[in-house]
Parts: structure tokens; sequence; C-alpha cells
């Protein structure tokens, strides 16, 4: 959930989260129901970042209740959110490493039933774009929290998720 939620991150953005890298923020109020919670995630530098310019992207809701979750549980109060756990259920105080990340992906892929083929970790990344369009995101708004840089990169995604039933092909419907 965080790292679809936070726009898509890269195995190596989840695989190296820390816990210093959060902070708190202010509740995101709601139309019908009590006021989400929400965290900042400070990439810091970023494979499309510059040397000085600090990446954040933002969760709200569910996500935050899930990665809170994990964190009680894990028993985790500092260095990396996401670690290894072996085959008895202990976490580890290591990180994961960024591979992890996609078995982990195609392992809950598996697990609901999927072809684990088709499914990857930069699905993630790809799919947070391509459903941000299906629910009609600006694009330039979704880019804000994938962090994409090409707008012709990310717009790929855009195109294909609405090609078929987007505005443009019913303009004379």
């Amino acid at each position: 959930m965080v790292a679809f939620a936070s726009g898509g991150r890269r195995r190596s953005e989840i695989a190296g989260l820390r816990i210093d890298q959060l902070s708190v923020e202010q509740p995101i109020e709601a139309e019908n129901g009590p006021p989400l919670p929400s965290r900042a995630i400070h990439l810091g530098r970023t494979k499309t970042s510059g040397v000085d310019h600090e990446e954040i992207v933002y969760l709200t809701g569910r996500p935050v209740d899930a990665l809170d979750a994990w964190l009680v549980v894990a028993r985790i109060e500092s260095g990396s959110i996401f670690r290894k756990i072996d085959r008895w259920g202990n976490v580890s105080k290591r990180a994961l490493e960024p591979s992890a990340v996609n078995q982990i992906v195609k392992q809950r892929a598996e697990m609901a039933g999927l072809d684990p083929a088709d499914f990857s970790a930069h699905g993630l990344r790809s799919g947070y774009l391509t459903e941000a369009a299906n629910r009609g995101v600006p694009l330039l708004e979704a880019m804000e929290q994938s962090r994409h840089r090409s707008v012709q990169q990310a717009s790929s995604y855009y195109n294909n998720a609405t090609r078929r039933s987007g505005k443009a092909v019913r303009l004379l419907t």
C-alpha cells in the first residue's frame, strides 16, 4: 500500500525507506467521515531529482493506518521500515533488498489467485499512473505524487488507460 499510494515508488526507494524519512502531517478533512491521517515521506535525492532538491510525497488514509500498524506489530521505532522476515516470522533489523519488493509483489499476486508472471514491482509505479488516469486525476497532479519528470513517459500510462473510453474518443457522441 505504501509503495503504490505514495506514487508508485521504485523498489530501491521502498527497500531503503527509514523511520526518519516520515513526518506526521495534519489530518485531511474527509467529506463523509472523520479526518484522514496523513504522513509525508521525505525521499531525499531520487533517481531523477537534482543534488540539492529533496523530494517529498504524501500518504493519506488507509495506507497510513497500514503503515502505522506495521510499525507497531514489528516494533519498529528507528532504522529501516521494511525489513526481512525469516521463515519463523522474526523481523530482522536489516532492510529488505530491493529485489525482495518484486518477489513480494509476485507472491501477493499469486496469493490472490493471479498469475505472478503478469506482475512486478514496476507495476506499482506504472499502475499508480494508470489508476490515476482511470479515476480522472489530472496528469500533472499525479506526476507530483509519482515524481515523474517526463510528461511524455507519464502520459503514456494515461493514454493507454483512457484511450478507448476517454472523452477524446467521445467528442461526437
